[in-house]
């Protein structure tokens, strides 16, 4: 059956429009604008109960897997302050400030 109405009002705009700007996602980690690609990454581990999720980049959330196991992350939580006291993620944190949002490289392994 067809409906009698829209489900949209009638005066609603249903194209945006061009001129209006997209609002910006910041990462989580380093604070930058993400560009094309948003990675929706755990803070606290799924495996470990973590549910909530936070905007980063791809080579941000590689550091933090490279740099912290799941127990560590756990820990740590959703506080990004105590991620940025280990020096390699500020270290990279320094590093990356200047970087294009869509940036990436290769990093490192983790040491086992």
């Amino acid at each position: 059956m067809a409906r009698k109405h829209s489900k949209h009002g009638p005066y609603e705009d249903l194209h945006p429009k061009a001129d209006a700007p997209a609002k910006a996602v910041l990462c989580w980690l380093c604070g930058r604008p993400t560009g094309k690609t948003i990675i929706w990454h755990h803070p606290v581990p799924k495996s470990r109960g973590g549910t909530d999720v936070v905007p980063m980049h791809a080579i941000c959330q590689q550091t933090l897997i490279t740099n912290f196991t799941n127990s560590e992350l756990q820990r740590y939580g959703l506080d990004v302050d105590a991620l940025l006291a280990n020096p390699n993620v500020r270290k990279f944190v320094a590093w990356v400030a200047n970087k294009d949002p869509d940036f990436t490289a290769t990093i490192a392994k983790k040491q086992r």
